[in-house]
């Protein structure tokens, strides 16, 4: 089967490619074939991009998607408070289907606004059952999505057949793949770190870890020989520029949440301080409890916070990080990423005659200035069209919204807790 996207503007992300004004990509059995100013091929499906930007989708490397239902409750909070309202309070109640509900309500939206590829870092570990049901939510959705299951966070000690069943279940080359997602020494021991770094590597799973805010967790690390290129580093507010270069040396990623990091008191974002240590940063939306969930608001407040510190980034650090180099971190730069003749056909088409962005000068400063939601006229995974004229397709959003909605107030009601916008959690501290 063949595809042809005709006459869009192309930001390929690839040097070799380049950008074209005026562009043409041709995908044969999900794969980009050609990138060429015309293409000629009768016998492909026409994709008429005239007026659009194509480029790659977005690449998420960090979101908590179980977390969906609770949507906007959580703006005001610190990351106390949303420790005791997540962890502490809302997820003793879930079942199994909250956690479906949710995971995918939140995988369709990720998709609905241009992104491609998610990693879910699901921590709402109660039951086998509830990993199930994540799994199948992110089968559900027709997505690429990378299924993290974090150890600890009530997953059960230790992780090694938790992980093992899971694992079983997902094939290394299908749209479902896994991760693991590891306690650290913050919260545990080395030893177990390295425990669970041997079980990733026997299993070729990447791994992710949340960083706290305080600085020696990657000194550690390195210090005890556990500092890995196929771990990314979620937040890192707290670490060292000595730290942040420790990263570099060991080809490790650093997951950066511009938003959830400034509203929940982290300190600013590591962009910049990440690129002068070496590492090139990638973004994540982290929780919409707290933010949005899209990549281009987040995009936009990692630009806006580093030009205000140092004047430094250009728009197009800023899409990179947001695709090639968010798909490296995830191990699937040679699938995804950039519009390169060889992988995936995960590419979107941005409605240019908007009038929020019309005219497009600068297309690549287009999208990150002023890109949003709205533009997603089209989502095409693996070359198959998930999104056409702005509506997700194949896809009963009237059942699942309701479904969600009887969701979130059946755990509401168990946890005793309101939704009129009054609730605010007690940390322990206060």
């Amino acid at each position: 089967m063949k595809t042809l996207l005709s006459g869009g503007t192309v930001i390929s992300m690839d040097p070799h490619v380049g950008d074209l004004a005026r562009g043409d990509v041709l995908i044969e059995d999900g794969v980009i074939v050609e990138v060429a100013e015309r293409i000629d091929a009768p016998d492909a499906e026409r994709i008429d991009a005239t007026d659009r930007i194509v480029m790659p989708g977005f690449v998420d490397n960090h979101r908590h998607t179980w977390q969906t239902a609770f949507r906007g409750v959580g703006a005001d909070w610190t990351f106390p408070e949303w420790a005791v309202a997540m962890h502490g309070t809302v997820k003793p109640h879930y079942q199994p289907e909250d956690v479906y509900a949710g995971t995918l309500l939140g995988r369709l939206e990720a998709l609905h606004s241009g992104v491609t590829t998610m990693l879910d870092w699901y921590h709402v570990a109660q039951t086998p059952q509830h990993e199930d049901a994540a799994v199948a939510a992110l089968r559900d959705a027709p997505g690429r999505s990378i299924f993290c299951l974090g150890a600890g966070w009530g997953t059960p000690d230790p992780v090694d057949a938790a992980v093992r069943r899971v694992h079983s279940q997902l094939a290394a080359d299908g749209l479902v793949t896994m991760a693991l997602g590891l306690r650290g020494p913050e919260a545990t021991s080395m030893d177990t770190v390295a425990e669970e770094l041997k079980l990733a590597a026997e299993l070729d799973l990447r791994t992710s870890l949340h960083v706290d805010i305080t600085a020696g967790a990657v000194a550690d690390l390195r210090e005890h020989g556990l500092l890995r290129d196929t771990t990314t580093f979620v937040h890192g507010n707290g670490l060292s520029d000595e730290e942040l270069r420790m990263l570099a040396d060991a080809g490790s990623s650093l997951s950066i949440s511009p938003d959830v990091e400034l509203k929940m008191g982290f300190g600013n974002p590591m962009t910049g301080r990440a690129l002068a240590a070496g590492l090139r940063p990638t973004l994540s939306i982290d929780d919409v409890p707290s933010v949005g969930g899209d990549m281009f608001s987040t995009m936009r407040t990692a630009f806006a916070v580093q030009r205000g510190l140092d004047g430094g980034l250009r728009s197009r650090d800023l899409l990179a990080f947001a695709t090639v180099d968010a798909a490296a971190s995830c191990g699937l730069d040679a699938r995804t990423g950039s519009i390169t003749p060889g992988k995936d056909a995960d590419i979107i088409l941005l409605r240019a005659d908007d009038l929020t962005v019309f005219p497009v000068t600068d297309p690549a400063a287009t999208v990150v200035s002023a890109g949003h939601p709205g533009l997603v006229d089209t989502v095409l995974v693996a070359g198959r069209v998930v999104k056409r004229h702005g509506v997700l397709l194949d896809v009963d959003l009237v059942a699942l919204r309701t479904r969600l909605l009887e969701s979130r107030n059946r755990i509401a009601a168990a946890a005793g807790i309101p939704l009129d916008g009054t609730w605010r959690p007690q940390p322990a501290s206060e």
